[in-house]
This record gives structure tokens, sequence and C-alpha cells, in this order.
């Protein structure tokens, strides 16, 4: 249990800290408080849950064997609840600011599915990497790793897609009406894609670890 309530607090805050920032007018320094969001949070709850803060992160991790079978479930719906409940809790703190989602522009369909499959993939080939590999095993950056990576792809490739890479992320900005409801199957295909991706071509690239 205490697995799944770190992973709904730190999918909570992630999700809390894009509304916050992508509404509340941090503009293009919202990727930053994004990163760093979830790099501290990985630090505080990676060695209880692992840290996954994503329903695509989870399945790629138990493709990749590290993840038990019994847990995926419970941990997409600590993460899905988690993502839900803070965009409702934004919305209550951003009327209190007088800031409200500008109206949702329809995605453009392949681009922003290439832009979602592309990070997440980014995302859980690090995450595999610097989490879970036996050659980064007890390192001390994985968290600053994640993040960044997060930071990165959310400049290069948030402009097409919104930079979910992750599902939990796509609800919340659903619910919170950063993006259209009838875009949301883009992320989730283009995220569970991705992260199925990552742990086929992490496979491949460490062999049998």
């Amino acid at each position: 249990m205490r697995k799944y309530l770190v992973e709904f607090i730190g999918t909570f805050f992630l999700v809390l800290t894009i509304c916050m920032t992508v509404i509340g007018g941090a503009g293009s320094f919202a990727p930053i408080a994004i990163g760093s969001i979830l790099m501290v949070m990985i630090f505080a709850g990676g060695h209880i849950s692992g840290a996954h803060y994503n329903p695509a992160v989870t399945l790629a991790v138990f493709l990749r064997g590290k993840c038990a079978a019994s847990d995926v479930a419970p941990y997409m719906i600590a993460q899905l609840v988690g993502g839900a409940l803070a965009a409702v809790v934004a919305g209550i703190l951003l009327v209190s600011m007088g800031k409200e989602p500008a109206a949702a522009t329809k995605l453009a369909v392949v681009p922003s599915l290439l832009a979602e499959i592309l990070g997440t993939f980014a995302l859980c080939y690090v995450v595999l990497n610097t989490a879970t590999a036996k050659g980064t095993e007890g390192n001390s950056f994985y968290g600053l790793a994640i993040g960044f990576t997060v930071l990165a792809c959310a400049y290069a490739l948030g402009p097409v897609s919104g930079g979910a890479f992750n599902p939990a992320v796509a609800l919340g900005i659903s619910v919170g009406e950063i993006k259209a409801w009838s875009d949301i199957w883009i992320y989730l295909v283009g995220n569970f894609a991705g992260g199925a991706l990552a742990a086929v071509v992490f496979k491949f690239v460490n062999g049998d670890d």
C-alpha cells in the first residue's frame, strides 16, 4: 500500500505543477518547473516504489522484468487518480488567481502521435538505463537524468503535442481543460507505444541484464 501512496503523491505533484505553470503563466519556464518537480519526487519516492509516476513507465519497467505483474494495475490506478485529482485541485487554485485555461486547440494527429512516441520512448529508455540496469545500480543521478529528459523533451516536442509523455498527465491536462478530451487517445496510444518500444530496445541493447 505504501508503494501505491508514493505513486499517487508523486504523480499528483507532477500534474499539479504542470497545470499551475502552464495555465498560471510560467510560459517558457514551465518545463524547468516540471522537470524539477519530477526530479525531486523521484529522489523522494524512488527507494519505496521505484518512482514511476507514469503508467507508460510502469509498462516499460514491467516488460523489462523489474515490476511485478500484481503491481501494474494498482500503480496505474494510483497514478491516474493522482493526475486527475491534481487537475481538480489546480482548477480551484487557478480560479482564485483569476486564471483560466485557453480554449484547447485540436492536435495534428500524425505529428502529435510521433512526438508523444518519441518523448515517451526517451523518458522510458532513460528510466530503464539509469534506474533498473545493473551497470548503473546504486547511482545517485537517476532522478536528475529522468527529470532533465522530461525538461528537454518538453522544450523539443511540447510545441507539437503539448508534451505529456505520460497517460496520467494526459488525463490531468484533459480534466484541466488544457487539451481537448477528443485528443486523449493520441496521448494514450503514443505513450504506451513509446514505453513498450523502450523496453524492447533496452532488452536488445542490454542483453540478459
